[in-house]
């Protein structure tokens, strides 16, 4: 009987595959009966269920599978006279629901409508916009580094702890209701990861459990980071699954909000995205536009540099490798290169609401 279960579980697989490819061609039902639906619900339920654990169920459930996949291994591959009709009929079924939980718990969302058509905006834009929208990011960042640091060479210092950032991300999204009633976040669940240290070096700053709908951050990353990490790794459990979008939101919201530590930090995250852009463009102007900025605001950007170089490993590349492949499969065509979608958002966004982005 259990084989089986294996069996069909494993012939479901592909069929699931081909099924979630053929959703895949139709955003507008993803968005409508999924996103807007099903996923409000059961995101809620998993907050709820969650939220309330202190640590990070989900890096414990992370640490049971890996602890299970190597017991596996050694009692049924790594030993003579293996049974490999009954290990791929294991692996076949681990894989299907998997798979299955994957999707029906958030993964769908990678197949929605595109951001930009979400906020009935444009998705192209030339250089001069990118240049207009780069000047009020610079003067916005540099009235925000004034404010907070008198000393125009100091980076800024935000005081708050990784908790209370966290509680502060709340009432910031609050700010997004008339932009995206769907982005209540009511209740939190958000963390520090219990795996901060192997995220560290695998280089990156948080992750969303998928399975939990806990939004992990690394606890090693500057304070300067963890607003817009938080926000970002929030807008994925509210269901924008894209990377770039994520940012988008990260930026949004924290710009938003009524904090100037969180401001500066959204605003240098968005600038950053749209300097490295008008780089790739115009690098002679993108030099020029950086040198407009107080020199506190460099060191902070340096200081993000050194804080993960400090970090760098020869398995490094490969994580990252791996995760981009992951998103090119996830509806992501170009991977963690993602700037251009980001300042799209950006610059059109800019278009029809400049005071967010003015001081």
């Amino acid at each position: 009987m259990q084989s089986k279960t294996k069996l069909f579980l494993t012939i479901l697989l592909p069929v699931q595959i081909l099924l979630i490819k053929i959703i895949s061609l139709f955003p507008e039902f993803v968005e409508h009966f999924y996103s807007n639906g099903i996923f409000i619900f059961t995101s809620k339920v998993l907050r709820h269920v969650f939220g309330w654990i202190p640590f990070s169920f989900g890096d414990i459930l992370y640490a049971i599978l890996i602890i299970g996949v190597l017991r596996f291994l050694f009692k049924k591959v790594f030993r003579k006279g293996v049974a490999w009709k009954e290990v791929l009929l294991d692996i076949g079924a681990t894989l299907s629901v998997i798979y299955a939980c994957f999707h029906m718990l958030w993964g769908m969302n990678y197949y929605r409508l595109p951001l930009h058509e979400i906020l009935k905006i444009d998705d192209e834009y030339t250089q001069e916009e990118l240049i207009q929208v780069s000047e009020a990011l610079i003067d916005k960042a540099n009235a925000l580094h004034l404010q907070l640091e008198s000393n125009d060479s100091l980076s800024v210092k935000i005081p708050y702890s990784k908790k209370e950032i966290f509680e502060k991300t709340v009432p910031a999204y609050e700010k997004l209701n008339g932009l995206f009633p769907e982005l209540h976040y009511h209740p939190k669940s958000i963390k520090k990861s219990l795996l901060s240290l192997p995220l560290t070096y695998m280089g990156f700053s948080g992750y969303l459990n998928p399975i939990t709908n806990e939004a992990q951050v690394n606890g090693l990353i500057l304070n300067y980071k963890a607003p817009t990490t938080s926000c970002h790794e929030e807008a994925h459990q509210l269901g924008f699954a894209k990377e770039n979008e994520a940012n988008f939101i990260a930026a949004l919201t924290t710009m938003k909000y009524d904090d100037l530590y969180f401001n500066y930090s959204g605003a240098t995250f968005a600038l950053r995205f749209c300097l490295n852009d008008l780089y790739t463009r115009n690098e002679q102007k993108a030099l020029c536009l950086l040198e407009e900025l107080r020199p506190g605001i460099r060191k902070n950007y340096r200081e993000v540099n050194e804080f993960w170089e400090s970090y760098e490993n020869p398995l490094e590349p490969i994580f990252k490798g791996t995760y981009d492949s992951y998103l090119k499969v996830n509806n992501q065509p170009d991977g963690m290169e993602t700037y251009s979608y980001v300042v799209a958002l950006l610059v059109n966004y800019y278009k029809v609401n400049p005071r967010v982005f003015q001081q």
